[in-house]
């Protein structure tokens, strides 16, 4: 006997052998079973109680009959049980043998122990016969059902338990009947007396005679509805990291948010959020607080239980669960019956009629918070299950909520970023296209779906003597850095088309500067990840031909007024911010109405087709829409983009070129001759009276005689005037072979000269320079409605 097992011990014969075989411990029962000592036999081995060969002990445990010497010399058959135990500080491990020398016997059918046992057991057991009839239950399973066992005995099951559920357990119980092999089975009943289900775990196994034919089959029912419920709250989480915050939309996420808890966890669920604000977020609350609803959702359909819209802005007062909880900085539980919710309720009749109504009669308003910042509040509500929240379902409620929110604050920061990107995207977009004498043209940018908003851009750009400019480019990468970068891009090509660089010279010229704005984006002497390509084309309505030079970007789509659609093949180039590598240019005519398709690649490309497939689309739709460009462009993207929005985003710009008439341009060959400058002056003020200009007449005739006077000066051979007008300008064009530009300078008071170009600049719209492959062009521009 001892404190942790005050019963006899000499009831079970016990020996130890150690891994040796030498025998270690004796007790009274082994002492009782064979006759010997602990004296006799301690400290020999073992192998000479046995007779024949030792058995082999492997594993942790061994059991089996051997044949054992008693002290009297005769021999004891026995079982024995042997467990090991393995070595600890160093010492060897042992085996404990042993083996009971009481209940040998076969226990009576009507023992009364095991009859007690069997009625008195906590498990829930019940015995059905062959005919699947109550027998016997013990009283668990009695105090389970709800009835003594003299009422429901010789009843079945599916009539015990009056439920669906109860029929599927019989189904089951036939089965174990028919096949003779056991089943478990899990289901969620309602225990005796009580509304609430409970999780169930139903084992059955077949009831056999001792000629092993099935007679019944016993079912013994486990409560394990904890055990559900801590598996169900689980599920509830991973769900909740699975399904939550599945895009970075801000509604989506809080619609999510509200889904996974119905009906898991609540029958009605809103989701109310902060509006964003500048600066840092209020450390406290103090009602009214203003909260717009994000979401919601039901056990039924259309959610009935919704006083807001999505959408719509509230004031929760004081004492309702949104502001309580909001002041609190915790979760509340609330309970019509408890009071809670009256003075809510009293301030807001419309809600307290919505609740009776429904029959709600719990609340748990939940504080959406992450990283430090309070976004809004989730309230989640029960009228269909009649238990309140429990301090396990505010537990889990925050697990979710903390997780929601985290991809809330996700989606608000993204969406922040991505409006701030938009915005100085579409302020460094030109917000209308000029208009030109030159091309017709229209546009479209749209920011891709996921990534947001990019580097692509576009823009026309008017030129001197009538020409215009188009480019489309796109930087790499997307977001604020990348519109940032675009901006620049877009500022240094007006500013090196402002000085009338041919398309390949502009590039060069553009791919430096990408360089270096690499360069300066880089740390520790590693360069940046600054990249772009460009498409730059100067089309001129006089000659009607179009030069271009492209820099690693898709080539523009041409549409002739009566061809099909083809690709312009041009030099590829390579990408701005290679440097080191030339660009070159292509020169083609282009007819009058001709249109011309500049765009990125975002607009042809995607995971669905190959960029050949993008280019056919491209052209079909392009050549299926005779309308307005506007119509035009709209087509091209509902044709090309799918539903949801490209992966990239896109711009597209279209130009229906213009021809200027022959009428309309006059030219004069001047020979290098001061004298003639009179009449080559007089000569252009009978043009413009041809044209039905004469209020130009005195302006032009100034600007004739400077610059034609400064190229027979200071000019090279052959001199040309030039003279072109549209509804609007007349241009005045000057022409020689000298490489040398003239400066605008201020004259002092007692300089006989010097003072031309101020008074030409003075006098008409804009003038400038630019140079050709065969010298200089001299040019000004006058505005025919000035005066008008």
């Amino acid at each position: 006997m001892s404190p942790e097992y005050p019963f006899d011990e000499a009831a079970t014969a016990r020996a130890v052998v150690d891994d040796v075989g030498t025998l270690v411990g004796w007790n009274e029962g082994a002492r009782a079973l064979l006759g010997w000592s602990p004296d006799e036999v301690v400290g020999r081995p073992a192998a000479e109680l046995l007779t024949g060969r030792p058995p082999l002990l492997t594993g942790s445990r061994w059991d089996g009959t051997v044949t054992l010497r008693h002290r009297d010399g005769r021999t004891v058959p026995t079982w024995l049980l042997a467990h090991h135990s393995p070595s600890e500080d160093g010492r060897a491990g042992r085996w404990l043998v042993v083996t009971p020398l009481t209940g040998s016997d076969p226990a009576p059918a009507d023992e009364p122990l095991a009859m007690a046992g069997l009625t008195q057991s906590p498990c829930a057991v019940a015995v059905y016969d062959e005919q699947l009839r109550l027998r016997r239950i013990n009283d668990a399973m009695s105090e389970v059902i709800g009835l003594p066992e003299g009422r429901v005995r010789g009843l079945r099951l599916s009539e015990i338990g009056g439920r669906s559920q109860s029929a599927e357990l019989e189904r089951h119980m036939l089965q174990v009947l028919h096949s003779g092999r056991a089943r478990d089975v899990e289901t969620y009943l309602p225990a005796g007396g009580e509304d609430r289900a409970r999780a169930w775990l139903a084992r059955m196994a077949p009831v056999t005679d001792p000629a092993g034919r099935i007679r019944g089959v016993c079912l013994a029912a486990h409560d394990f509805t904890e055990h559900h419920r801590s598996r169900e709250r689980l599920q509830l989480v991973n769900e909740a990291s699975v399904r939550i915050g599945s895009t970075l939309d801000v509604t989506r996420t809080a619609q999510e948010l509200a889904e996974v808890c119905v009906p898991a966890l609540a029958d009605f669920v809103s989701v109310d959020l902060l509006d964003p604000q500048d600066g840092e977020p209020p450390a406290r609350f103090a009602p009214p607080v203003s909260l717009r609803r994000a979401a919601h959702h039901s056990v039924n359909p259309g959610s009935p239980e919704a006083v807001a819209k999505p959408g719509e802005a509230q004031d929760y007062p004081a004492g309702s669960p949104q502001a309580d909880s909001l002041a609190a900085g915790r979760t509340i539980v609330g309970t019509v019956a408890g009071g809670g919710l009256d003075a809510w309720l009293a301030w807001d009749p419309a809600r307290a009629a919505r609740v009776r109504e429904i029959g709600i009669h719990s609340t748990m308003s939940v504080p959406i918070r992450a990283r430090g910042v309070t976004l809004g509040v989730a309230v989640l509500t029960r009228f269909r299950r009649p238990e309140p929240f429990s301090p396990d379902d505010v537990l889990l409620a925050e697990e979710v909520t903390t997780r929601a929110a985290v991809c809330i604050d996700n989606a608000r920061r993204y969406s922040r970023e991505r409006e701030t990107a938009l915005a100085l995207q579409r302020s460094l977009l030109p917000r209308t296209l000029p208009r030109t004498a030159a091309v017709d043209a229209a546009s479209r940018y749209l920011p891709a779906a996921r990534a947001g908003v990019g580097g692509d851009w576009f823009d026309v750009i008017p030129l001197s003597g009538m020409r215009v400019a188009m480019v489309v480019g796109d930087v790499v990468g997307h977001g604020v850095q990348a519109s940032a970068t675009m901006g620049r891009l877009r500022t240094a090509v007006r500013t090196l088309a402002d000085i009338d660089l041919a398309p390949d010279e502009l590039l060069t010229h553009l791919d430096d500067l990408v360089v270096r704005l690499s360069e300066e984006a880089g740390g520790e002497g590693s360069p940046g990840e600054v990249g772009a390509t460009c498409l730059y084309a100067v089309y001129d309505p006089v000659s009607r031909r179009c030069t271009l030079a492209r820099a690693g970007h898709p080539p523009p789509v041409l549409l002739r007024p009566d061809g099909a659609p083809r690709r312009i093949e041009l030099p590829a180039g390579p990408p701005l911010g290679v440097g080191g590598l030339p660009f070159e240019s292509a020169e083609l005519e282009v007819a009058e109405g001709s249109v011309l398709a500049f765009y990125t690649d975002g607009l042809v490309e995607s995971r669905e087709r190959d960029a050949d497939a993008g280019h056919r689309m491209l052209g079909e739709a392009l050549a299926d829409a005779p309308g307005s460009l506007d119509e035009t462009c709209d087509r091209i993207l509902h044709t090309l983009l799918p539903p949801g929005g490209a992966s990239d985003d896109v711009a597209l710009l279209l130009a229906r070129t213009r021809g200027l008439p022959a009428s309309q341009v006059a030219t004069w060959d001047i020979p290098a001759d001061p004298s003639l400058v009179a009449p080559i002056r007089k000569q252009a003020v009978e043009q413009l009276s041809r044209w039905d200009l004469s209020d130009a007449s005195f302006t032009t005739e100034l600007v004739v005689s400077e610059l034609v006077t400064n190229a027979i000066r200071y000019g090279s051979r052959p001199i040309r005037l030039r003279l072109i007008h549209d509804a609007t300008t007349l241009i005045c064009e000057v022409s020689d072979h000298s490489h040398t530009a003239p400066h605008l300078r201020r004259a002092k008071t007692w300089d006989e000269g010097g003072r031309g170009l101020l008074l030409v600049a003075q006098l008409t719209q804009r003038w400038g320079s630019r140079h050709t492959a065969e010298g200089k062009t001299i040019w000004a521009e006058l505005a025919l409605l000035e005066e008008e």
